[in-house]
């Protein structure tokens, strides 16, 4: 399971660690991935996501999954996202 959110393509950093000796050992910031599922209002369905904790926030701030997909970039999804994007332009442009 890789550690990449599926919305937004945050994925592991690295950096060092400093101490108090000013002594610095590489380390990886890991992003804040959860398991969620989320409701698209135009299908009808439900989705599970591995999402940041702050792919989630933008989700609630745009609106929802649907107006979250609507602005996303295709290169920041993953391969289910984007699946999921199509269904969801496709429903939008029948109703």
């Amino acid at each position: 399971m890789s550690r990449v959110c599926e919305l937004t393509g945050k994925g592991p950093m690295s950096g060092n660690t400093i101490s108090h000796a000013n002594n610095k050992t590489r380390r990886r910031f890991l992003p804040n991935l959860n398991d969620v599922t989320l409701t698209s209002d135009i299908l009808g369905q439900s989705f599970k996501l591995r999402i940041s904790a702050a792919a989630l926030r933008s989700v609630d701030h745009r609106g929802g999954l649907d107006a979250f997909m609507a602005k996303a970039k295709d290169e920041e999804l993953s391969a289910s996202a984007l699946k999921i994007k199509k269904e969801i332009a496709k429903a939008q442009a029948a109703a």
